[in-house]
């Protein structure tokens, strides 16, 4: 087994995650980082992350002071000993895991992991996964034997787009290992470069699981939210007094209702959705949290568009702002956004929809979804506006001269002054 001084990282995936992870790991350790997107990793050499997760001058430090590289080249990953994945783990038009980018980096590893190497995977997944489908294939490939000829570990990732407080190196993060000894080493490497240590779990399994249980459990927690928003909106009650006043009890957990995208949160269920099946059981409170969650664009749109009737606001090519398409505030992510829920229902009422997002790359909303957005706010009026994202810049708008009575606005969020908005979620 390597000693730790021996370390040479490779970190396969360059996105939200291990982007941030091999910078940080790079101030500790000889880094390389792999991404098959040759154009991501011109940009990366170049001292600049699209993604706003690492900033510039942290970049160019770790790449002019520490070595950092990044490559697209199987050859110049192949003198690492240690090689962590960190790469997509989402699901297919029906909601069923796709593996495929596991796979992917697996068969990377096998071409380039070497006899005493290890292979640490942070991808989300069901229990198993790792051992059952990843393992394999980096056997097949490499010719070695796992646990004989090379070892493994899981460290789920715990990144949060946009968050400058929980950053990677000073979350606590969850460490496993396919034997003692590998659990041990992999355990130091990264407390190496944690401000705030690990968690030792006593498998992968249990690792794996862990990371799962995280994001359903709060997917969970946010349906009811969504839930009492729908029964107390029905009863004309301001949902967000509610939960001011129950939060006034001492162990009352404050959440608030809203839309759930993005790559975690509303996809990571599906997998441990789809693997209990497998065992015969029906994780009933999962499903029907996904469902109702996945119904809150639609559901926002419906409410706006009742809103205006009661107001006398002709909805039919009514002209409508949207503010915000990523999936949540002051980050450029737009990964499984549910605003384009909302925007898809509204287009069934009106094509003149203006998307508002200073945050979102409009090449890359134009690409994913087939919407226009605007970085500029057009100087005109609209008969209604929707407040979807709680980016920054909104807060400092002027709404009401935006959006000037009978008009409608619907704040999903609810953090703008109560005498502007007509709704909130």
């Amino acid at each position: 087994m390597m000693n730790i001084s021996d370390i040479k990282i490779c970190v396969i995936g360059l996105g939200y995650v291990g982007l941030p992870l091999a910078r940080l790991f790079s101030t500790k350790f000889p880094t390389v980082g792999f991404d098959i997107n040759s154009r991501r990793v011109d940009a990366l050499m170049q001292g600049h992350d699209d993604t706003l997760e690492v900033e510039d001058d942290l970049l160019q430090e770790a790449i002019a002071k520490h070595g950092f590289r990044c490559t697209s080249s199987l050859e110049d990953i192949k003198g690492c000993n240690m090689y962590i994945v960190a790469v997509p783990t989402p699901v297919d038009e029906n909601n069923r895991p796709d593996l495929a980018p596991l796979v992917g980096a697996s068969e990377v590893v096998g071409k380039a992991i070497g006899r005493g190497d290890v292979v640490v995977y942070e991808s989300t997944v069901y229990p198993g996964v790792t051992e059952e489908e990843c393992l394999p294939v980096v056997e097949r490939v490499s010719g070695l034997r796992f646990n004989s000829d090379f070892y493994a570990g899981y460290s789920p990732e715990r990144i949060n787009p946009g968050d400058k407080e929980h950053r990677v190196e000073t979350i606590r993060k969850v460490t496993s290992g396919s034997t003692p000894e590998v659990a041990d080493l992999v355990d130091a490497m990264y407390n190496a470069v944690l401000v705030n240590g690990t968690h030792k779990a006593p498998s992968i399994k249990v690792a794996e699981a862990s990371k799962i249980i995280e994001n359903s459990q709060r997917d969970v927690n946010i349906a009811f939210m969504n839930e009492l928003a729908k029964i107390f909106n029905a009863m004309g009650i301001d949902t967000h007094d509610v939960i001011e006043a129950a939060s006034s009890k001492w162990n009352f957990i404050k959440l608030s209702p809203g839309l759930v995208g993005g790559h975690c949160i509303s996809v990571d269920p599906y997998y441990l959705i789809q693997k209990a099946q497998v065992y015969g059981v029906l994780p009933r409170v999962m499903s029907n949290a996904r469902r109702l969650n996945d119904g809150m664009g639609a559901y926002v749109a419906n409410q706006t568009v009742k809103q205006m009737n009661l107001k006398g606001v002709k909805v039919k090519d009514a002209r409508i702002l949207l503010l915000g398409i990523t999936f949540k505030e002051n980050c450029p992510d737009i990964r499984n956004t549910k605003v384009v829920d909302i925007y898809n229902t509204l287009r069934e009422y009106t094509p003149h929809i203006t998307v508002y997002d200073p945050w979102a790359a409009a090449a890359h909303v134009r690409h994913e979804y087939g919407i226009e957005v605007v970085s500029q706010l057009p100087d005109t009026e609209y008969d209604a506006a929707i407040l979807a994202v709680a980016h920054n810049e909104f807060q400092r708008l002027d709404l009401r001269r935006l959006v000037p009575q009978p008009g409608v606005v619907y704040d999903v969020k609810g953090i703008l002054p109560r005498g502007v908005v007509d709704a909130r979620l």
